[in-house]
């Protein structure tokens, strides 16, 4: 199992002072968050996507995932490749980060290439749902 599913982190989304819904606190993990569930896994993803918008200006596949997951740690390009097919998203598609289906692609496809296997379909609207309010 990877280190993602097991910390219940899809994303591997590093330890930070930003603190998300159902996070473990303190991690267990020396370098990444950890969960309470996958849902709470994938709605950080949500949040995190959304400020890069908000916050940042990064509003297309490419740009996110520069920042996600930089060069100086990861093969970006590829990663954005991988996002893209697995998504049916254009990587410099304008993004809305508060539509459902694309960013459900596009959280999914991310989770598939950080941990190596499909997401749970279920876990992902689940993740939504407490990213839009409708979760608890």
């Amino acid at each position: 199992m990877s280190r993602g599913l097991r910390n219940r982190n899809p994303g591997n989304i590093r330890r930070s002072a930003v603190r998300y819904l159902g996070e473990v606190r303190p991690s267990r993990d020396a370098e990444f968050k950890q969960f309470e569930t996958m849902a709470y896994g994938y709605r950080a993803m949500f949040v995190l996507l959304d400020s890069y918008a908000r916050r940042h200006g990064l509003h297309t596949l490419r740009t996110m995932i520069g920042r996600y997951a930089p060069p100086s740690e990861n093969d970006t390009r590829g990663y954005v490749e991988a996002v893209s097919r697995l998504s049916g998203i254009d990587a410099d598609r304008r993004l809305d980060t508060r539509a459902h289906d694309e960013m459900a692609a596009v959280v999914a496809a991310m989770s598939r290439v950080e941990n190596g296997t499909a997401a749970v379909a279920e876990e992902v609207e689940q993740g939504w749902r407490l990213y839009v309010g409708e979760g608890e």
